[in-house]
């Protein structure tokens, strides 16, 4: 059976710090991409999937219902999987659609317009901290961090 290594929402899906520093330590073999717009499109999901071999790392693309039946289906496999979220509420939808979280690291969500900045890399408006609150109250751990060796920061702290 997998194991899911961490669930992180980042915006900016796989880049150094994902792969270098999040994808370390804990045996993690692969990466999987949710984001439904890179999920549709081919052309986009074969420049993801094609960086397998830049880290030894076996790169996926699903849309937020793909992962969530991949889980059902066999609990990834033998995958132990960083799971990269583009955006929160697709989170909610492959939750909804069966994927099982016991924990939510976000890290990196752009500033927008009607946003805030929890940390210095997580901006949210609205519908992202209702989301998040609907999360935590229903048992999800969430917690902000942009790197490993960063300061953690726990929902209660962060979302006031």
């Amino acid at each position: 059976m997998g194991q899911i290594n961490l669930a992180r929402v980042d915006d900016r899906l796989i880049h150094g710090q994902v792969m270098t520093k999040w994808t370390k330590g804990f045996g993690t073999n692969s990466v999987y991409v949710v984001d439904n717009a890179t999920a549709a499109d081919d052309f986009m999901k074969d420049i993801y999937v094609s960086t397998n071999s830049t880290g030894g790392l076996s790169i996926k693309v699903y849309s937020a219902t793909e992962v969530a039946e991949e889980w059902q289906k066999n609990q990834f496999g033998d995958d132990k999987v960083v799971v990269v979220f583009k955006y929160i509420k697709e989170v909610k939808e492959a939750m909804d659609a069966g994927l099982e979280l016991k924990e939510l690291n976000v890290g990196g969500v752009s500033k927008k317009p009607n946003t805030k900045f929890v940390i210095p890399t997580v901006a949210i408006g609205d519908e992202e901290k209702a989301l998040l609150k609907d999360f935590h109250d229903n048992g999800l751990e969430i917690y902000f961090q942009t790197v490993p060796d960063s300061k953690r920061v726990e929902y209660d702290s962060a979302i006031k």
